[in-house]
């Protein structure tokens, strides 16, 4: 399957996301991610930035995939933010990034959480969806197209 609809909700999808650093951008991804899933906004962010002090989740290609297991949650959910700016992220390739996808987790989601993750990184890691992604003009378009089959080419 390679469209993520069973992940991701229209009111997670962001356009034009602005952020100086890495460590402002978490922050920003705790307000759009808690007010739809009914958490709080800073607890978003803490677990985020401590899941990032363990490594980057600068994936390459420009992309970002910050993950985290967070309580409150009854499944696995994504939310997209196409950022305004690139930003550094110490990103394998060194490539600052400028699509960002949040992975929230149920705490004991273990496995299932591992199978999320691989299923997003071998969608995001399809360089021409990327840039469809990029030159989506709003976050309906966005959303569209991650809850499509469409658009992934055979590498």
């Amino acid at each position: 399957m390679t469209d993520l609809s069973d992940l991701l909700m229209p009111e997670l999808v962001a356009v034009d996301l602005s952020a100086a650093s890495r460590k402002s951008l978490f922050p920003q991804l705790g307000g759009l991610m808690a007010p739809a899933l009914g958490l709080d906004p800073r607890a978003v962010a803490e677990a985020l930035a401590a899941r990032e002090k363990l490594g980057s989740t600068g994936f390459g290609g420009g992309v970002a995939i910050p993950h985290a297991r967070v309580a409150g949650l009854d499944r696995i959910v994504i939310g997209v933010a196409r950022l305004a700016q690139p930003v550094d992220f110490d990103a394998v390739d060194d490539r600052p990034v400028d699509v960002v996808v949040t992975m929230l987790s149920p705490p004991r989601a273990g496995a299932e959480h591992l199978k999320a993750l691989a299923r997003v990184s071998r969608r995001f890691r399809d360089r021409l969806f990327v840039e469809k992604l990029r030159g989506a003009g709003s976050p309906d378009a966005i959303y569209a197209l991650l809850a499509s089959d469409v658009g992934r080419d055979a590498a």
